[in-house]
């Protein structure tokens, strides 16, 4: 499985961030909009991703543990040429956990994606995600994380431990 380094905090603005992020960016910006359904899964996550068009999709299934620090995600991408059929299926064998939609500005600084999401009825979140090559180690990733958190002025204590699909459905159990 590929691995990386991940962060994710939650921003009042990403407006100061993203010019940071210029500032630093090898490449971006790239606008996308992401449909994430997200299917139960008794050993990690997975979930459909579809851009905009609807034409493309991935299927990603990641391991990551919930940590509000820079932690290690094991993950693997299937690409879907036609995930119209797919949902259903996946739907039946596993059953709906909810849906992500977000609109994410995508740079690439060295080995690290930086995204900066506006997450429907969440809100907007930055995260790092350094990829890590065979030959690297964790330490490695924990350490250009931090690095670029301290360039972009994130701090350590605003740093999230779930995902999308785990802060969708607190929320939906605090507001029902």
């Amino acid at each position: 499985m590929n691995r990386n380094v991940e962060i994710k905090a939650k921003v009042t603005s990403l407006d100061r961030i993203e010019r940071c992020v210029q500032e630093l960016a090898d490449e971006g910006p790239t606008v996308l909009e992401q449909e994430d359904t997200f299917f139960n899964c008794p050993d990690g996550r997975l979930k459909l991703r579809r851009l905009a068009d609807r034409a493309q999709a991935e299927l990603i299934y990641y391991q990551r543990s919930d940590a509000a620090e820079p932690k290690e995600s094991r993950y693997a991408i299937h690409r879907v040429s036609d995930p119209d059929s797919l949902v259903p299926l996946l739907s039946a064998a596993l059953g709906v956990r909810g849906v992500v939609r977000k609109r994410r500005t995508l740079y690439r600084i060295g080995a690290t994606r930086v995204h900066l999401d506006c997450v429907a009825g969440m809100g907007q979140f930055v995260e790092l995600e350094v990829v890590l090559e065979a030959h690297q180690s964790l330490s490695e990733g924990v350490a250009v994380a931090r690095d670029l958190m301290s360039r972009l002025a994130i701090p350590p204590e605003g740093l999230l431990r779930p995902a999308y699909i785990d802060l969708l459905e607190s929320d939906a159990t605090c507001n029902s």
